[in-house]
C-alpha cells in the first residue's frame, strides 16, 4: 500500500485539471448553471464572416434578437432557461440553413455551431437537474425572437440570426 498516498495524488491532480476551463475559457453565469466557453474562439470565427453574413441581409429594418424585446433586460433568475433556448435555436433553426458558396465561410460557421452546441449540452444537464427556472418574461422574450424569425423566409432568417449573432456574445459576456 505503499503507492497509495501517490496514486491517489495523481488521481486528484487528474480530476482537478479535468475540471478546470481549457485556456481561454470563460466561465459564464446563467443563472444556477455555469458553463465553460471559448468566447475569444467564437469571436474570432464571428469576426471573420461578419461582413460577408451581414451583406447577405436583405431586410436592414428589423431584428430578430433586440429591441423591444432585449434581451439585456432579462432577469438574472431566467438567463440559464433563455440562454439553453437560444443556443437550442441558433443549433436547430439557424446554422443548419446557412450555407453559403464560400467553404472558409461555412468552416466559420460549423465551428461556432459546435461551440454552441457543446454549450447547448452543458446547459442542458444543468436544465435537467431543475436549476433553470423559466419565467413569463424570458418565455415571451423568446416567443418574439421566434415569431420575428418566422416571419421571414428560413434563409434570410437564419443569415440575420447569425448576423446578429454579435448581440447575443454581448449580452453573454455582461450577464457573466
Amino acid at each position: 500500500m505503499r503507492g497509495s498516498p501517490l496514486f491517489l495524488c495523481l488521481f486528484s491532480m487528474s480530476c482537478w485539471v479535468n475540471l478546470m476551463p481549457t485556456a481561454g475559457d470563460k466561465i459564464f453565469h446563467f443563472g444556477a448553471c455555469r458553463v465553460s466557453m471559448s468566447m475569444a474562439e467564437i469571436r474570432a470565427g464571428f469576426t471573420a464572416i461578419k461582413t460577408n453574413i451581414q451583406s447577405r441581409d436583405p431586410i436592414r429594418s428589423l431584428s430578430i434578437l433586440s429591441h423591444p424585446h432585449s434581451l439585456h433586460k432579462v432577469k438574472s433568475s431566467d438567463r440559464c432557461c433563455i440562454t439553453h433556448r437560444l443556443f437550442t435555436f441558433y443549433v436547430d433553426k439557424v446554422f443548419k440553413h446557412c450555407k453559403t458558396e464560400d467553404s472558409f465561410v461555412n468552416r466559420k460557421i460549423s465551428s461556432i455551431a459546435n461551440s454552441f452546441l457543446s454549450a447547448r449540452r452543458k446547459l442542458g444537464q444543468c436544465h435537467e437537474q431543475n436549476n433553470c427556472v423559466c419565467g413569463e418574461e424570458s418565455t415571451e422574450k423568446f416567443k418574439q425572437i421566434l415569431a420575428n424569425y418566422e416571419g421571414l423566409n428560413v434563409t434570410s432568417a437564419a443569415m440575420k440570426s447569425l448576423g446578429e449573432l454579435d448581440i447575443l456574445l454581448d449580452w453573454m459576456e455582461k450577464s457573466r
